[in-house]
């Protein structure tokens, strides 16, 4: 091993906590752009993404994993099973909580979870920017009763406030290794993956309450053209008639405004021009599809 290969530090660090705790929004802080998509809907991220981030000498990989609840389908028991599964053998699992919206049933419920686990553990109380400030040192003194997590921070994902700290902090935790990824990639999503999760991110900013959570993006094409852009196919799969008639929209006014701002999203983050054809396809009990689990990267569970 060479002096310079021997300096590096590279280490996994799983990112839980309920759906809405922020973790999207603080892996991307982390890595210092955007990876994960994000949006206000509760349990927006459904696989496991990792970020990529470099501080100093050391490579963090940050696993972004899906909000823990109580699982009622197939498809929430896969979220939950990826969620857990993520945070195995990692060398950090760090808590983020929802600060303003306190201490609930579900936060509990995960760090009566976190006491059975081996890995070191810390608490992340996030939104603090918004959160009520006398409160903040309350919910971190409960949270620390019910179990002695090694170290606390307070942040805001989305003001940048604390990450910085908590960074460098999490980057002295990390063992003495070779990085695993170049320097220059900042996930491990596949280009074929990230399109469909920015047109999935869409979806949710648009039609927010109106389009129910059973929808998926299927990517049917992804190819490179002579000319360096890229053209996608993709369906989006929704469950009933009118589920398809809400994303359409009057006049396929909707779908077309979709499709622009995943497709402007996507040339941002490829860097090449993007020609993305989008329709809508009625798939009733879609998440019976194992297929489709392979296709959205989540294992099928029974």
């Amino acid at each position: 091993m060479s002096l310079e290969t021997a300096k590096q530090h590279c280490g996994l660090v799983a990112i839980v906590g309920a759906p809405n705790a922020g973790k999207s929004t603080l892996v991307n802080a982390l890595v210092g752009q955007k990876v994960a998509i994000v949006s206000p809907k509760a349990q927006t991220t459904r696989t496991r993404l990792m970020g990529l981030a470099i501080q100093g000498e050391t490579q963090l990989l940050l696993v972004d994993t899906p909000g823990i609840f109580t699982p009622e389908r197939r498809l929430d028991r896969a979220m939950v099973a990826a969620a857990w599964d993520g945070a195995k053998d990692a060398d950090v699992i760090a808590l983020v909580v929802d600060a303003k919206g306190g201490i609930g049933s579900k936060v509990q419920t995960i760090v009566e979870n976190l006491a059975n686990r081996p890995e070191p553990k810390i608490l992340i109380l996030n939104k603090v920017d918004i959160a009520d400030k006398p409160r903040l040192l309350g919910h971190a003194a409960k949270l620390n009763e019910s179990f002695a997590f090694e170290e606390t921070f307070f942040v805001s994902a989305q003001t940048g406030d604390g990450v910085p700290e908590m960074k460098a902090a999490l980057a002295a935790r990390m063992p003495e290794a070779p990085w695993h990824f170049p320097e220059d990639q900042v996930s491990d999503a596949t280009d074929r993956m990230l399109a469909a999760e920015v047109t999935r991110e869409q979806l949710y900013l648009q039609l927010h309450a109106e389009l129910p959570y059973a929808s998926a993006i299927e990517t049917e094409k992804y190819s490179e053209r002579e000319d360096g852009s890229v053209e996608i196919h993709q369906q989006i799969l929704v469950e009933r008639d009118t589920q398809r008639a809400i994303v359409l929209g009057k006049g396929g006014t909707r779908i077309k405004e979709i499709g622009a701002r995943a497709r402007a999203e996507l040339s941002r983050v490829m860097g090449v021009p993007v020609h993305l054809y989008l329709h809508v396809k009625v798939k009733p009990g879609w998440e019976n599809d194992r297929s489709l689990y392979r296709e959205i990267g989540l294992d099928w569970v029974e």
